[in-house]
């Protein structure tokens, strides 16, 4: 490749990192201290000045849109991967509902309270989520593995609730991993899946408030 072909493409290079730093950026800020979080505090996570922030976006709702874009991608891209494992379809929903908890941080989505983005793009990476989960479902039902009376909104309705955690809940990931398997056993034309234990009870959560009172306490 001639100099110049590679000076053409380095900037482009350049910039989606730099793009990427900042989205990041403002995803661990926004986890940190919440949506309203100040917007020189997410470009000095980022390692910018505020200018380089407001020629990218604008304003905190260019902002939020752009994380909602990036989310939808990161949704499509995990779907793309699944689509080509092998498995049963009830696997390959379980797949991708395991692959959201763990991204959950980067969900900047409607259904998790982001503005919602109505831009032909937005629509179509929304439309395009849900052909490929009922793909997935239509792939359990031919399988055998999954009932017939589910939809795609269906998994993107739990997807929502579960990368979600619960504030004063106790061992979230493992909560979550119980109530993803009780949703597949909601889809399964098998029979039960085991659920992953230990469960948990009532016990626990008071626990955990309990925990989460005494470190509030504490830092009181």
């Amino acid at each position: 490749m001639s100099d110049e072909g590679q000076a053409r493409r380095r900037p482009r290079r350049d910039a989606e990192a730099n793009r990427e730093r900042l989205l990041a950026a403002a995803v661990t800020v926004m986890l940190r201290e919440g949506r309203d979080a100040p917007l020189a505090a997410i470009a000095a996570e980022a390692g910018v000045g505020i200018g380089t922030l407001y020629r990218r976006y604008a304003d905190r709702q260019a902002l939020l849109h752009a994380l909602e874009h990036r989310a939808y991608d990161l949704l499509v891209g995990i779907l793309e991967e699944i689509d080509e494992l092998p498995g049963t379809g009830l696997e390959a929903i379980g797949e991708y509902l395991t692959r959201c908890f763990a991204v959950g941080d980067q969900l900047v989505l409607p259904l998790h309270g982001a503005p919602p983005l109505t831009t032909p793009e937005a629509v179509h990476a929304r439309r395009t989520i849900d052909h490929r989960l009922d793909a997935l479902l239509d792939r359990g039902r031919k399988d055998g593995s999954v009932r017939a009376d589910a939809n795609a909104t269906d998994v993107i309705v739990f997807a929502a609730l579960i990368t979600q955690p619960l504030s004063y809940g106790p061992d979230w990931p493992r909560l979550a991993r119980r109530q993803i398997t009780h949703f597949l056993n909601s889809l399964a034309g098998r029979g039960p899946l085991d659920i992953p234990g230990p469960e948990i009870k009532q016990g626990d959560i008071e626990a955990a408030f309990a925990e989460n009172s005494a470190k509030s306490k504490r830092r009181n």
